[in-house]
């Protein structure tokens, strides 16, 4: 994957006008990441509702995944530095209004095609949003607690995943109609976020021209981050791709052990595996390294054990793979961001999130036409390899770093 350097550099941030001002904008941003993530994740326990409803084949079902991602990817592609020039305020609260948007069409849908038009709609929004929100936490970061912002960046995505499918997986099992339900929560979120980044949301871009040519497709990452970016690379695409499986798949895992154990137990491993993202230590790369032994450990107990009748097995193979996919993704834009100028944060954001979202998308359509033809169980072995020999490869690469510990 070439990349290229960002073209322009902003002028530095603006600093909030009081410290409970620049407090409120920070806990706005925080939150609006991790109401965006939730919505990504939401749908995951609905996926299957829809599919009973609609008659879908897996592979659809893996397509109308995987197609918000690759909307994802083409919008970090070529709007991922757009607020660098047109300011943050105005990206985030038009990518909400799109967001709360996408939500009403997914809640007047009645087939597959109105579905793939919200998924696509809130794919290009939750790009453009993401980068704007993430570089505007890093804007807002504050001096006497440094390394806040890229705590933020990394746990409220995370935070926000395991609310999503906690939520969905409860209103599923226990409210009807949840495919209306969902969708209705987070339009009102949406709007009410859009209304609030008008009001608390300060201006900390220096808007300038040049957002047309921005928006040509490239990956903006400088000179600094291109080394943290190759060893970070493999173990963010192996954390990613497995997350695609467990999101689109995931739920019918427990069917492979116990057929009738429900749907809320399906969604429950799910939870279980972004649950456990957020609980890890400090970012480093002492810990990313740890992160990729405990990937392994995860996926190399979970893949095999659903050989036997041992639903813990899977839970505990999942919490393990769960907590090495959180260190590493902050362990990642910890490395990535580590001495970048202001000008320059969304774009690396983009760039690693672009990286996040073309794993997440690609493998998971590949995995669904697998299952398709092959069934579950070769196609969770077979993705569990290919995780497998990217964390390898990934301690690799930090076992040989200089100064690693």
């Amino acid at each position: 994957m070439s990349t290229t350097a960002s073209r322009s550099a902003a002028a530095p941030a603006r600093p909030a006008r009081t410290s409970g001002s620049r407090t409120r904008a920070f806990l706005l941003s925080a939150t609006a990441i991790a109401t965006v993530q939730a919505a990504s994740t939401a749908p995951t326990p609905l996926f299957a509702l829809y599919q009973q409803a609609w008659h879908f084949s897996d592979p659809v079902l893996t397509v109308i995944f995987s197609v918000f991602a690759l909307a994802l990817l083409l919008s970090l592609l070529t709007t991922g530095s757009l607020s660098e020039h047109l300011g943050r305020r105005p990206v985030i609260a038009a990518s909400l209004a799109v967001l709360a948007v996408a939500m009403l069409i997914q809640l007047l849908a009645h087939g597959v095609p109105e579905l793939l038009i919200a998924r696509v709609l809130q794919g290009l929004a939750t790009g453009t949003v993401t980068s704007a929100l993430s570089a505007l936490l890093l804007d807002l970061d504050d001096s006497r607690r440094p390394g806040r912002a890229a705590l933020a960046n990394a746990v409220a995505p995370v935070i926000g995943m395991a609310a999503g499918v906690l939520i969905a997986a409860l209103t599923a099992a226990y409210v009807p109609d949840p495919t209306r339900t969902i969708p209705l929560l987070f339009l009102a979120l949406f709007a009410l976020q859009a209304a609030a980044t008008a009001v608390v949301i300060p201006e900390t871009a220096h808007p300038h021209k040049g957002a047309l040519a921005a928006m040509r497709p490239r990956l903006a990452v400088p000179p600094t981050a291109r080394r943290a970016l190759a060893i970070s690379a493999p173990p963010v695409v192996a954390v990613w791709a497995l997350g695609g499986l467990y999101s689109s798949l995931g739920p019918r895992l427990p069917s492979l052990i116990a057929p009738h154990s429900g749907a809320l137990t399906g969604n429950l491993v799910f939870l279980a595996f972004t649950t456990s993202a957020a609980c890890h230590g400090r970012p480093a790369p002492t810990v990313m390294l740890w992160a990729c032994r405990l990937l392994i450990a995860g996926v190399a107990l979970t893949t095999p054990i659903l050989q036997l009748p041992s639903l813990a097995g899977v839970f505990a193979g999942t919490c393990l793979a769960g907590a090495g996919l959180g260190a590493i993704m902050q362990g990642a834009l910890s490395l990535l961001l580590s001495g970048a100028d202001a000008g320059e944060r969304a774009g690396i954001v983009a760039t690693y999130y672009t990286i996040g979202y073309f794993s997440l998308s690609v493998p998971t359509i590949g995995a669904g036409f697998l299952a398709a033809h092959s069934g579950l169980l070769t196609t969770t072995r077979v993705y569990g390899l290919f995780v497998i020999a990217l964390a390898a490869l990934a301690l690799i690469g930090f076992t040989r770093r200089p100064g690693h510990s």
